[in-house]
Parts: C-alpha cells; sequence; structure tokens
C-alpha cells in the first residue's frame, strides 16, 4: 500500500482523503511537511514555533480538506492555509520579524556546487533584510517551490500581475544590493542562478533574526 500511494499525485492522495483515508494524507504530511516547515520558519523568531506553525497547518489541511478542489494544484491550496498560519500567529503574538520596507540538473564540480550554495544562503539572508515580506514571500514560493505566478498568487491572495510585479521588484532590490553601480540591463541576471542554487533544491534554511 505505502508504495502505491507514493506513486499517485499529491491531487489524487487528496481525493483519498476526502473519502476518510488517513494513510493517504500521512502521505501528503510526509511530502510536505519538510517544506511548509522551510517557508514558515522564514516568518519565525525560532525553529519551535515553525514547527508549531507546520503542525497547525496540517491540522486545518485534514479539518478542511472536503473544501480541497482536486481538479486544482495541491501544493498553493496547502501553502495558503500554511501562510495565513503565519499571520495568524503574527497577530495573536506578535513574534514574528517585520522585514524594513525597501525603497524600491547540476555537471559542477563539488567545489564550485558548495560555492554557489554559499553564494545563495548569503543572498536569502540578504533577501530576508531587505525586501517587503510580500515580495519575500512571493521570491520564496516561486525559488523554493518552483511555483508559477499564477499558483503563488492563489496563496497569496493577489493578482498574478502583481506577483509578476513582486517577483521583478525583488530580484532588482536584491541585484542592486548585491552590485551597486552595474548597468541596470546586467542585474538581475546575476540574483537568479544563486536563489535557485540554494533554495530550490535543498532544505537548509537562513539562520532567524
Amino acid at each position: 500500500m505505502a508504495a502505491e500511494l507514493q506513486s499517485l499525485s499529491d491531487e489524487e492522495l487528496a481525493r483519498q482523503s476526502q473519502a476518510g483515508s488517513l494513510v493517504a494524507f500521512e502521505q501528503l504530511v510526509y511530502r510536505y511537511e519538510g517544506r511548509i516547515q522551510a517557508f514558515a520558519a522564514q516568518f519565525c523568531r525560532n525553529a519551535t514555533d515553525a514547527r508549531e506553525i507546520t503542525q497547525d497547518t496540517f491540522v486545518k489541511a485534514f479539518r478542511s480538506i472536503g473544501q480541497f478542489d482536486s481538479r486544482r494544484a495541491f501544493a498553493p491550496w496547502l501553502f495558503t492555509i500554511a501562510r495565513h498560519q503565519c499571520i495568524d500567529r503574527h497577530r495573536a503574538a506578535t513574534r514574528f520579524v517585520e522585514a524594513p520596507t525597501p525603497d524600491e540538473a547540476d555537471d559542477a564540480d563539488p567545489s564550485e556546487l558548495t560555492a554557489r550554495r554559499e553564494e545563495g544562503q548569503n543572498l536569502w539572508r540578504l533577501a530576508r533584510e531587505r525586501l517587503s515580506e510580500n515580495q519575500f514571500q512571493a521570491l520564496w514560493l516561486h525559488y523554493a517551490e518552483d511555483m508559477e505566478a499564477s499558483q503563488i498568487a492563489r496563496v497569496m491572495g493577489k493578482t498574478r500581475v502583481h506577483v509578476k510585479v513582486l517577483l521583478f521588484r525583488a530580484r532588482r532590490i536584491l541585484a542592486r544590493s548585491l552590485n551597486p553601480g552595474r548597468p541596470e540591463a546586467s542585474l538581475t541576471g546575476s540574483v537568479t542562478p544563486a536563489l535557485v542554487a540554494v533554495a530550490a533544491r535543498q532544505p537548509a534554511l537562513p539562520p532567524s533574526r
């Protein structure tokens, strides 16, 4: 049974969960627990808060699974719940850091991969410091969760155009911070590879502020 569940899509597992299968829901938890905790950890002061938000997210998802439309992707639905849990925790306990609003397949050798990962980790720390919360969330969902603009829009409750603007401004802010004085046309290209290198393929997180 376990092997069969592993081959099913998230949406099929959600359909089985709606029909009352706890085993199917547990498979969804197994697939997404680390990813949800990584997302929550970006807005928490410590790992304990992130774990609690992760647990609350799955409790809420289990209670609300009947509302999920299995014709749509499961990940944006779950991350929407996680984002609301982060917001609720912030409002209730004011325990989240508010970022300042600014003015505006790999064949590399191991040493190159390590350098790229370290560069990406530093870039995510910079993003946490320089970007607004919405810009940071959009960037994380795009690069760490590989979501398209339309999916991020569902998670954040914004239009697709708004999300694209958030991503554009976030990349521009980071590029300007990393490369002051460089021509505008060459800025954003230097940001994307480093973000992808660290966020999209590994669970390590920047330290909480």
